[in-house]
């Protein structure tokens, strides 16, 4: 069984990247999560460990508007692994730390699966964002829907 998710160490980058390309099949997410690093934008990066192998990871990356608020993505899980919560966990505390903290977090991505886990796409109602809004959801403290515009890092211009 895997461990507790932690902080990723230096030097857990190679292993990181290749959790990506295997995860996403492909390399888009890993040299995303490369120039997030390089531009500076990377307000964390967690992994999930189990023994030596890295079997699960997320990146937040501070918006350049709203001041403060934080992007989640990307999230993945080892391909042998998916299907067993361990997703589900990593996104659980992540919401339960936005609410404790006053963070606002916003991820892109399937509705479904990050709504069960404390995201909501109702309070992103009112954001304006360069990407389909229809898949956007926000965590964090309150219950409201507040209006702000994204203005995402850089790095994401070149997806």
């Amino acid at each position: 069984m895997p461990g507790f998710t932690r902080p990723m160490w230096p030097g857990e980058e190679r292993d990181v990247a290749r959790l990506l390309d295997e995860a996403f099949g492909g390399t888009d997410e890993s040299r995303l999560v490369k120039a997030l690093r390089d531009s500076g934008d990377i307000a964390g990066e967690m992994v999930l460990p189990m023994g030596e192998r890295i079997v699960g990871y997320y990146a937040l990356s501070q918006f350049r508007a709203p001041q403060g608020w934080l992007c989640l993505a990307p999230l993945a899980v080892a391909p042998d692994l998916q299907g067993h919560s361990f997703s589900r966990r990593m996104i659980r505390q992540l919401t339960e730390w936005a609410k404790l903290t006053g963070q606002y977090v916003v991820v892109m991505g399937q509705v479904e699966l990050y709504e069960k886990f404390g995201f909501r796409k109702d309070r992103a109602a009112h954001l304006t964002s360069p990407y389909p809004i229809e898949h956007t959801l926000l965590a964090g403290p309150g219950e409201d829907a507040p209006k702000a515009t994204l203005r995402y890092p850089k790095p994401f211009e070149q997806l």
